[in-house]
């Protein structure tokens, strides 16, 4: 199964980024961006890859233990920027972002004591991913009106483990398919 943690923003937020992503649709050259749908928008704690089913409880047993350790935060979407030279454009978070940061820890750590190959570690940057290009997109526009964007800020109270089905239609344009299959609440008083 491939999997990954991630928080999830709540369906009103989603709606306020909606509206900000149908006007930076209608910016000039926004057709050469493949924009994510709402379903994929997240921000991924830890992404574990194809887990092997015989690793997968002990998976779930220390998710679920480092989201009781975690107590809950305040997040809003915030801001933009981009990845790679062009070739993703994302919005970012504003509040407890160091609370995010450390939940994120804790899922990588939980992935690599159940068994998990997780890889080169890196520092956890908040993002949540609105389009991406296999080739590089002056994305500065984007960037620009992005930056004063910032939702609602929501209580972050749970963890997301989601499952991500990759397209196998060849239709272009296709996106993976996202279903959450465990929601871990979080446990420590705020």
């Amino acid at each position: 199964m491939r999997l990954f943690a991630a928080v999830l923003p709540p369906d009103d937020v989603a709606r306020e980024l909606h509206t900000e992503v149908a006007a930076l649709r209608s910016l000039p050259g926004a057709d050469l961006l493949r924009w994510t749908a709402r379903p994929g928008w997240h921000f991924t704690l830890a992404f574990f890859g194809e887990v092997d089913d015989e690793l997968l409880p002990a998976l779930s047993a220390r998710l679920a233990r480092a989201a009781q350790r975690t107590a809950p935060f305040r997040l809003a979407l915030h801001g933009g920027g981009q990845f790679g030279h062009g070739r993703a454009l994302w919005t970012g978070a504003g509040g407890d972002v160091a609370d995010l940061r450390v939940l994120a820890g804790r899922c990588e750590a939980a992935a690599t004591k159940a068994g998990v190959p997780m890889g080169e570690h890196r520092r956890y940057k908040a993002h949540l991913t609105l389009a991406r290009s296999r080739t590089a997109v002056d994305t500065r526009p984007y960037v620009t009106a992005l930056a004063d964007f910032t939702s609602r800020t929501w209580t972050v109270a749970e963890l997301a483990v989601v499952r991500s089905h990759l397209p196998t239609s060849g239709v272009p344009g296709e996106q993976p398919r996202y279903e959450v299959v465990a929601r871990r609440p979080f446990g420590a008083a705020g």
